[in-house]
């Protein structure tokens, strides 16, 4: 069970950078402290260690490199160190001068397990400003050999060597030496091509001002173009400063995200580790195709990169995880890149409202307003919009729709937002025109019967997007979509003739927990006045809700308090529960909503009101669920175990800051798999065809569109059989 918790089991790698203390030109005192560090990243559970250039010489030796005393302890050094691997897990880079052909090289050896897997000598050798490595070394094209022996082993050498670990897909590592980075074309450029996912840098580098910057901008540039991940180890302490200093960097980039940075300037030792999300990387270069076409423009080159294959021994059990897991992977916690997002996602809205508007030549906008804060965004975009063209906001026809199970709270919050607002609202009561179709088809609630099931709701749904799309007509209006991305995901809308539809959507690919944080954020930066302000503080305090189910003090009178539009109401649960491989109370869920475990025959309320997140799952993990699925396309049970880490502890971890405290959620692994069920149900069983005809509308962030012009395609009759088997399979009940 507690393989389940394992980050290797999960498709992740754990890995060390090393910066250790070195003395100058005293080997046997350096590889004792290397020697100490590789321990210490054996203990951490990591298959990686990395450590800097010439460490076992230190890098300011200068022309002490040509004294044969000290390449002899050198190589000595590199002996304690093979010796020292044979009782460590992980596979050692470290650095030192070594003489080849009557020349000179400052190399990387790869070591594990007693074995010198390779050697690869540095390929760009600066010879500029404070640097002089020519007159000590020659670059790596002046080898004259693909292989060499060294303390007594057959070892390849060049820079064309991958390092492919036998016991853990995808772990695939490559070395390069510090100035080889600033190159315009890196070699970790060709290895990344030929299939290396872990990118190692052992570098010297001095330290001046604005320099630490600059190493990562290019450590984040390299990983982010190559789809890998980039270790970089930097001189530190002990290194002379007899013209030069060192600030010991260390750094892990994956994918152009950083997951560990040293402190800077210490005064001793360090190591930072972090896990590298292999599977990850190979999803992303799966999906980029300009990746797979670089790799065939290069296809002879790369055709000739040799592997060199070793097996280390993973560890076992829960080692926990040292990489930061967003709860909100939409939403980012911190403040300043949040706010940054949040301006770019709103203008992004606004930009394609007005191009749409343009394009048209329409001039107005229909848009139905609940209160709630699909249509809130919706109609602060319409607003910023129209400021935009330079037309007044009046010419959006803005129109709140009760119908039967309409609060109070919400329709003052609708008609106060239109009021803030200054547009031209109106109000329509559905409920005449609900009864007369309710009437019309023999619906039993006509005959006073208190049935709300599905019909009943998707009567409500369809009448308030018929009087929508006739408005327009009547008006020459555009309809001015509001369901979001999450919403979209689930299937939670009505199709055709219901809030599916409409002639441009702004908030397609806007996730519920990020319309949340832009509501919030036109808040804080004052994009309206003061009373909007208030009313918008209002919506977002408000329980999320459909409002189509009437709530009664002893309950719903009827057990069928379904979404807004399942296509299998009909189905015998039992039936759907046998042939999709559910459970009967996640079946239930997945065809009408009732939570799991749930007494149906219980009010689906809270607060008075129709829940949706008490139906379909909360928005917060189902958006988790939408990201990592769509996105990269990951198993269920990866997915559950990222979940798990994100949101177990709500103690733990960061949370966005203006998110109020009692809005802080934690969920165990068996809420984690219940919602991860429904919504692998939905999505990939019962929701595809209501995208497979999404309205236009904006793609927004990188998490993606669903839309199947965008990032989506995808049949709609395909089963989901196979995810919900991988779930139950893999994922421990505990």
């Amino acid at each position: 069970m507690s393989e389940f918790f394992n980050l290797y089991q999960q498709g992740m790698v754990r890995a060390a950078v090393c910066v250790p203390e070195v003395q100058i030109a005293n080997p046997p005192a350096n590889a004792a402290a290397t020697i100490a560090l590789a321990r210490r990243a054996d203990q951490a559970g990591a298959l990686i260690a990395l450590f800097p250039e010439l460490g076992l010489t230190g890098y300011t030796n200068d022309d002490l490199f040509h004294q044969q005393t000290l390449l002899d302890a050198a190589l000595a050094a590199l002996a304690q160190l093979v010796e020292a691997s044979c009782e460590l897990r992980p596979l050692l880079a470290v650095g030192l001068p070594l003489r080849l052909d009557g020349r000179l090289f400052n190399c990387a050896v790869a070591i594990h397990a007693g074995r010198i897997l390779g050697v690869t000598p540095k390929s760009y050798l600066p010879s500029y400003r404070e640097f002089y490595e020519k007159r000590q070394f020659a670059a790596a094209d002046a080898l004259l050999r693909r292989e060499t022996e060294l303390l007594g082993q057959v070892v390849p050498i060049g820079t064309d060597l991958l390092f492919e670990a036998n016991t853990l897909p995808g772990l695939v590592l490559h070395m390069e030496l510090c100035e080889d980075l600033w190159a315009p074309i890196p070699p970790s450029t060709y290895a990344a091509m030929a299939g290396a996912t872990v990118l190692l840098n052992l570098s010297a580098s001095n330290i001046t001002i604005g320099k630490a910057s600059y190493r990562n901008d290019l450590c984040a540039a390299q990983s982010g173009k190559c789809l890998a991940a980039y270790l970089y180890s930097a001189a530190g302490p002990g290194e002379s400063t007899t013209d030069l200093a060192w600030d010991g960097h260390a750094v892990i980039f994956e994918q152009d995200r950083l997951l560990a940075e040293s402190e800077r300037f210490p005064s001793t030792e360090q190591m930072i580790v972090a896990d590298i999300d292999l599977e990850r990387l190979h999803q992303e270069r799966l999906r980029m195709t300009s990746f797979s076409d670089s790799i065939r423009a290069e296809r002879e080159r790369l055709q000739s990169i040799r592997r060199v294959h070793f097996s280390p021994t993973l560890p076992r059990g829960d080692l926990g995880l040292k990489r930061e897991i967003a709860r909100f992977p939409y939403v980012p916690a911190d403040s300043s890149e949040r706010d940054a997002q949040c301006y770019e996602a709103y203008n992004i809205q606004v930009h394609g409202l007005a191009k749409r508007l343009q394009a048209t030549g329409i001039q107005r906008i229909v848009i139905g307003v609940s209160g709630g804060l699909d249509s809130t965004q919706a109609l602060l975009v319409a607003a910023r919009t129209m400021d935009r063209l330079g037309l007044p906001r009046t010419n959006i026809l803005a129109y709140t729709l009760p119908g039967f199970a309409t609060s109070s709270e919400t329709r003052a919050n609708a008609l106060a937002l239109m009021q803030a607002l200054g547009v031209q609202a109106d109000e329509i009561d559905i409920r005449p025109s609900c009864t007369q179709m309710l009437k019309d088809i023999g619906h039993p609630f006509a005959e006073g019967q208190l049935i709300y099931d599905v019909t009943f709701e998707n009567v409500q749904a369809g009448e308030r997007s018929s009087h929508l799309f006739r408005l327009a007509n009547h008006h020459n209006a555009l309809v001015l979509g509001t369901g979001d991305l999450s919403e979209i995901a689930l299937g939670w809308s009505t199709y055709g003739v219901g809030d599916q539809m409409s002639h441009y959507n702004v908030n397609a690919s806007v996730p519920k927990t990020l319309i949340q944080y832009l509501i919030r954020w036109v808040i804080a930066s004052k994009q309206f006045d003061a009373s909007t302000n208030g009313i918008l503080q209002a919506i977002l305090d408000t329980e999320i809700s459909p409002e189509l189910v009437p709530v009664h003090d002893d309950g719903p009178a009827s057990t069928a308090t379904g979404e807004a539009d399942v296509e299998a109401a009909s189905a015998d649960r039992a039936q759907l529960a046998a042939r999709h491989g559910l459970t009967t109370d996640v079946a239930a869920a997945a065809e009408t909503g009732v939570r799991p475990g749930a007494d149906a025959s219980a009010p689906a309320a809270i607060s008075g009101l129709q829940s949706t997140e008490a139906k379909i799952g909360p928005y917060e993990l189902q958006d988790f669920n939408t990201y990592w699925i769509t996105r990269y396309g990951l198993r269920p049970s990866k997915v559950a175990f990222l979940a798990w880490h994100a949101w177990h502890d709500k103690d733990q971890g960061q949370w966005p800051d203006n998110l109020p405290a009692a809005r802080h959620h934690d969920y165990d692994l068996a809420e984690i798999k219940r919602w991860l069920e429904v919504f692998l149900f939905r999505f990939f069983q019962i929701s595809q065809f209501k995208r497979s005809c999404m309205p236009n509308g904006p793609k927004v962030g990188s998490g993606g569109s669903l839309s199947p012009r965008g990032d989506w395609r995808a049949p709609s009759d395909a089963e989901a059989a196979i995810w919900l088997q991988e779930l139950r399979e893999n994922i421990p009940t505990l």
